[in-house]
């Protein structure tokens, strides 16, 4: 028979448990937890066994739990945590990767009907068609303004309709014709909040990201620094090659504007001294290239003709 541990007992073995797992894991992904049942809760555990440990709990014990950790220990970073611990939440600590682990975490979402007094997470549409109720049921759709027609003996709606929006709470009425047209709008599931990895704090948006985003994001962010370099003359490696040209396009033109010359403006003050210089060096080649495409058009159409063999030739003369 077991023993029936006191709530004493029970928050101690809760304590080593959590720190347990604070030492062992580095990733933890914060989960809000609301309209979860027990039984998608198991499955949601089942998914995840192997690499991650899904742990629930009242957040003053949490709290109290991380706090003493950080003091027995000294890993500050852990503190990241109690900002986090607000509202219906749990922790799913984790070794394996942080975006797998959140996709899978997603798959356990179930259907759930529209509850009186609910806060609708999305917009709840009716769709137009029939709806296989009887005429006596138009008084549900008369009450919520839902233009229907009789067809075939039975109520058919004419055109679709936004019966809840976003943040409102589900009336009576609504609830019942959902349950009616057995229509389940909502779905519930463990959902991603936050993310802490060995003491960084991100949104799970983070981990959506791939390499061709961060090698965006990273070249816009050179090009920020680059263009501030410049434009206050201060030194970075990402504004170093800019510099170096500007600075040479600089020296190219005093050079060109006064006397003094180096050999690297040599060549640009005789081309400025004679342009058709950049003909005469173009012209040969573009000569070459066309002269070359007749010469090989007419080879084909060329044909040797066989030399005739001469008496002579052969040492012997037929007039001889």
């Amino acid at each position: 028979m077991a023993i029936k541990l006191s709530k004493a007992e029970k928050k101690v073995q809760y304590d080593k448990k959590l720190c347990r797992l604070l030492n062992e894991y580095t990733q933890v992904l914060i989960v809000a937890a609301d309209n979860v049942g027990s039984n998608q809760m198991q499955n949601i555990r089942k998914g995840l066994r192997g690499d991650s440990v899904v742990l629930m709990g009242k957040n003053t014990l949490i709290r109290r739990c991380v706090k003493l950790h950080v003091e027995n220990t000294g890993n500050k970073a852990l503190l990241n945590l109690l900002p986090l611990l607000v509202g219906n939440v749990g922790m799913i600590f984790t070794k394996g990767d942080l975006k797998e682990v959140s996709e899978e975490v997603a798959k356990y979402k179930v259907g759930a009907p529209a509850r009186v007094g609910l806060v609708a997470p999305i917009d709840v549409i009716v769709p137009p068609g029939n709806t296989g109720l009887d005429p006596s049921q138009t008084s549900f759709f008369q009450v919520l303004n839902i233009p229907t027609k009789i067809n075939k003996g039975t109520v058919e709606i004419i055109t679709p309709v936004e019966l809840i929006r976003k943040g409102e709470k589900v009336g009576s009425s609504e609830a019942a014709l959902l349950a009616k047209l057995g229509i389940r709008p909502f779905s519930y599931g463990l959902v991603v909040l936050s993310v802490y990895n060995d003491g960084s704090v991100f949104s799970p948006e983070v981990l959506d990201l791939t390499d061709d985003d961060l090698i965006t994001k990273f070249a816009s962010g050179v090009s920020v620094v680059t263009s501030l370099s410049l434009a206050i003359s201060y030194p970075t490696l990402a504004a170093a090659p800019h510099m170096f040209i500007n600075a040479y396009k600089n020296v190219l033109a005093v050079a060109l504007a006064t006397e003094y010359s180096y050999p690297q403006a040599e060549k640009v003050k005789e081309y400025l001294k004679d342009p058709s210089k950049f003909a005469v060096a173009a012209a040969p080649v573009a000569a070459a290239e066309a002269a070359s495409a007749p010469a090989a058009a007419a080879e084909p159409e060329k044909k040797e003709e066989p030399a005739e063999e001469s008496d002579d030739d052969m040492g012997f003369s037929l007039f001889d």
